[in-house]
């Protein structure tokens, strides 16, 4: 997992995400609403509300934002149903990027998922086209800078609660688990206050794919800022080495 800067790219998106935080909380809303309808509105007993709630955390969502969500949810005024749907595909040069919304309206999040694709010089794919070449894990980024545990220290930490692996990178720590510990190892690591760049259930790849083509780098950049403005889409994953 060495040699790729994990936290540079969760600053990068950071830094878009603040410039807009409403939709980064309407995103986390929706997912809130589906996890709170799928398995009820207490944590200790919904492992998904769980993990939806250490994203919240991690993207510094106020904890009377996520109780209102989830008490919304819960009650009758939850009247909206979001349904999940996943699109597969390809940008220039064969970079593989996988697309999770949560939309009322399947119809126009295809229209635009497929359009942003071709806006970009790609090309939408059949499910599971490009899913194969990652791996969904539970990925923990600790910035450096606001880590005072040891690299050891924190990787015994993180492995004594259940991670599978521990790397470091020039700026953070990486923490890697199976899907099903992460909230095992999240919980271990906040009870000891420290604080993530970013917590999340997510697909890594298994391999990554550089571009030097500028024209390629600017239609690819295009398709990822299109989905980036789509408020349907919940998450964007991608194999290219920025």
């Amino acid at each position: 997992m060495s040699g790729h800067s994990k936290f540079a790219n969760i600053k990068h998106k950071k830094e878009k995400n603040d410039a807009a935080k409403g939709k980064v909380f309407t995103i986390i809303g929706r997912e809130i609403a589906v996890a709170v309808k799928e398995g009820g509105p207490d944590p200790a007993n919904n492992f998904k509300l769980a993990q939806v709630i250490a994203k919240a955390k991690a993207n510094n969502m106020p904890n009377e934002t996520i109780e209102r969500g989830i008490k919304k949810a819960a009650g009758a005024d939850g009247a909206v149903n979001y349904e999940k749907v996943s699109y597969e595909g390809y940008g220039p040069n064969g970079i593989a990027i996988i697309v999770d919304a949560l939309t009322d309206n399947k119809n126009r999040t295809a229209a635009d998922v497929r359009s942003a694709f071709t806006k970009g010089g790609g090309s939408i794919g059949t499910p599971g086209c490009v899913s194969f070449m990652f791996d969904k894990k539970g990925q923990i980024i600790v910035d450096k800078e606001e880590c005072d545990l040891d690299g050891d220290d924190l990787m015994m930490m993180a492995l004594d609660a259940g991670a599978e692996d521990f790397s470091e990178e020039e700026d953070s720590f990486e923490i890697i688990t199976a899907p099903e510990d992460f909230q095992a190892v999240y919980d271990a690591l906040a009870a000891e206050n420290l604080s993530f760049a970013s917590a999340e259930v997510t697909m890594i790849p298994q391999n990554y794919v550089e571009l030097t083509d500028e024209n390629a780098i600017k239609q690819l950049n295009r398709t990822l800022d299109l989905l980036d403005e789509n408020d349907d889409v919940q998450a964007v994953y991608h194999n290219w080495d920025e």
